[in-house]
């Protein structure tokens, strides 16, 4: 059993519930340009990178002489997100709130990273009143950095925050293949996958990290401070 001194939270889709709205968003902006894209294949091809990175990404799978330019699909991706926050519902997952509150606990350091912008991710724990210093200790957002998933440079901004050295003392969980591959890119200790969001139970498998879990309260018996 590793001794854990940070976990490493992705965000929608691990701990915030927020109905796949940004991928859902992602795919009409993409199909506004005449595509007729499955939720299933954006979150397949686009799932825990930053989002103009996925839209390039998505656009590339789709036909390899398509001229598109990604540029105008993410301004209007931005907009449209906008509008559907608004009327938006936020929660965080069954179980991890007596997750974080087991983790304050044991004194184990709690970061969030995602691949959205840090507006985006803001508006997200405003929604569902998290508070740094309450739910979590630290944020690192894909504009905090100049590499995103699935290099490790968002966990190393973590733990430098947090004055954490040793990636052996690290978890990092996420509900996409892209956030086991940071976690090990970063050779964090533990590495789990976590079914509640864009990738089955087979596709994180594929990935090979520690665990993969239904619920991250399945995570308790293994954080030892």
């Amino acid at each position: 059993m590793h001794k854990i001194e940070l976990v490493v939270f992705d965000m929608a889709g691990t701990v915030v519930n927020e109905d796949n709205v940004v991928y859902k968003t992602l795919q009409k902006a993409i199909n506004k340009t005449g595509f007729g894209l499955s939720l299933d294949f954006v979150l397949e091809y686009g799932a825990g990178k930053e989002k103009h990175q996925a839209i390039k990404d998505i656009l590339a799978q789709l036909d390899a002489d398509s001229k598109l330019d990604s540029e105008p699909i993410f301004e209007d991706f931005k907009r449209m997100l906008d509008i559907a926050y608004d009327t938006l519902k936020v929660t965080s997952f069954e179980g991890v709130v007596p997750l974080l509150e087991h983790l304050r606990s044991k004194k184990i350091k709690i970061a969030l990273n995602t691949g959205y912008s840090k507006p985006i991710a803001t508006r997200l724990l405003q929604k569902m009143n998290w508070v740094k210093g309450q739910q979590y200790d630290t944020l690192v957002t894909a504009d905090d950095v100049i590499l995103g998933r699935p290099h490790p440079d968002m966990i190393f901004e973590a733990m430098e925050a947090l004055n954490v050295f040793d990636t052996e003392n690290v978890l990092k969980a996420g509900d996409s293949i892209i956030d086991i591959e940071e976690g090990k890119n970063a050779h964090c200790g533990i590495t789990v996958g976590v079914t509640t969001g864009a990738h089955t139970r087979q596709q994180l498998e594929s990935a090979k990290p520690t665990y993969v879990v239904d619920s991250l309260f399945e995570l308790t018996p293994y954080l030892k401070p």
